[in-house]
C-alpha cells in the first residue's frame, strides 16, 4: 500500500512494515491476535500505527515536497519465488523519484522513551541454501552395501559449521547456521537422501560469494564418499547501510526531543531487514525505538511478545520531524 501527502520534490519515504509471524499468541489481553496460529511477535503492527501517527501529524502541516508512505508486506518471509516485500514494492515503482527514506524497528532491549542508531552497515544480507545429498539406500544391518548419505551430512555438516571459523577472515562479519536436517523414515532403513537447508547471512558481497563457494566445496565431501548432491541457493536481501547524513539528522531530531542521554549507538547485528533495498535505492536510515515493559521485557518473535505503547507517539514524532527537515531543507 502506497499513499501521498503533498506534491512535488522533494519526496521522502517513510517505511512500515506490516507483516505478522506463525506464532500462535499466548497474552491474555484484549487486543490479542483473533487469527489462530498468527500473530505480531516483531511489533509491526506498531509501526504500521506509527506511521499513521505520522501521517495524522503531517496532515497539520504546511510542507514543499511529497511524504510517500509505503506500507510494506512480506518483511519477514519470502513470496513463492523467495522474494520478500521491500523488492516487490520497488519493482513496482513505490521508490520512484524517492530522495530520501526513513524507517523504524521496535526493540524490546530498549526502555520505553530511548532510540538507537549507528550510521553504516547495521544489519546483514540474508541467503538460503538447501541441499540434498544422494546416496543408495538399503537395509540398516547391511551399511556396507550402501552409500549412507546421513554419514555423509555428517561430514557435510562439520564442514559447513567451519566456514566461518576456518575458510572467511576473521573479521569478516558472517554465520553460516542450519536450520533443518531431514532424512529417513524407518529406524532400520539407511535412506536414499538427505534434505540439509540453513541461511545465510553477510555484510560484504565478496563474502556472500566466497560463502556460495564454500558451501559448494562442503558438499564436494559427498563425492568423496561415494554420493552426490544438489544445491539450490535463493538470493535475499542486502544488507541494511544507514546513510550518515540521515543518521546524523534523526540523532539531531531524537536529541532535541528525548534528550541527548536517551539517543544511544548500537551495533551491528547479523539479523536481516529487507529496508536495505530501500535504502540502496536512496539515502536511508532506520532507527530502533525502545518498546520495554519495564520488569517484564518480553523478546521479539516470541508468543508473549508484547510493548510499552508509550513509545507510538515517540516514534511518530521523530519520523514526523526528520521527514519535515528533509523536505524544507
Amino acid at each position: 500500500v502506497v499513499a501521498e501527502r503533498g506534491a512535488g520534490h522533494p519526496i521522502i519515504a517513510i517505511r512500515a512494515d506490516m507483516d505478522g509471524l506463525p506464532i500462535q499468541e499466548t497474552n491474555d489481553v484484549g487486543y490479542a491476535s483473533q487469527v489462530t496460529g498468527v500473530m505480531h511477535a516483531c511489533g509491526h503492527d506498531a509501526h504500521t500505527a506509527i506511521a499513521l501517527g505520522v501521517a495524522t501529524l503531517l496532515a497539520e502541516e504546511t510542507f514543499p515536497g511529497t511524504v510517500r508512505f509505503l506500507f510494506q508486506p512480506s518483511e519477514e518471509a519470502g513470496d513463492d519465488e523467495g522474494v520478500s516485500g521491500a523488492p516487490r514494492m520497488a519493482e513496482d515503482g513505490a521508490m520512484e523519484g524517492v530522495d530520501a527514506v526513513l524507517a523504524l524497528h521496535v526493540r524490546a532491549t530498549l526502555p520505553a522513551g530511548d532510540i538507537a542508531i549507528e550510521a553504516g552497515p547495521v544489519s546483514a544480507g540474508v541467503d538460503s541454501f538447501h541441499a540434498t545429498i544422494v546416496g543408495r539406500g538399503g537395509h540398516g544391518a547391511h551399511p556396507h552395501r550402501v552409500v549412507d548419505p546421513i554419514y555423509i551430512a555428517g561430514h557435510v555438516i562439520l564442514a559447513l559449521h567451519g566456514i566461518v571459523s576456518r575458510r572467511l577472515h576473521p573479521a569478516a562479519p558472517a554465520v553460516v547456521s542450519i536450520g533443518s536436517i531431514h532424512g529417513g523414515q524407518a529406524d532400520n532403513v539407511i535412506p536414499e537422501q538427505v534434505e540439509i537447508s540453513g541461511t545465510i547471512r553477510f555484510m560484504e558481497p565478496d563474502v556472500r560469494e566466497q560463502i556460495h563457494a564454500e558451501i559448494e566445496r562442503a558438499l564436494g565431501v559427498a563425492h568423496a564418499l561415494g554420493g552426490n548432491y544438489t544445491l539450490q541457493i535463493e538470493l535475499g536481501g542486502l544488507p541494511m547501510v544507514n546513510d550518515a547524513a540521515v543518521t546524523d539528522l534523526i540523532r539531531e531530531v531524537g536529541s532535541n526531543l528525548l534528550g541527548g542521554e536517551h539517543v544511544r549507538s548500537h551495533k551491528p547485528g547479523m539479523g536481516a531487514e529487507d529496508f536495505g533495498v530501500f535504502s540502496k535505492l536512496a539515502p536511508g536510515a532506520m532507527f530502533r525505538l525502545g518498546c520495554r515493559i519495564e520488569g517484564d521485557e518480553r523478546e521479539a518473535h516470541s508468543p508473549r511478545f508484547d510493548l510499552d505503547e508509550r513509545c507510538l507517539p515517540i516514534g511518530a514524532a521523530i519520523l514526523a520531524e526528520a521527514a519535515l527537515r528533509l523536505l524544507r531543507k
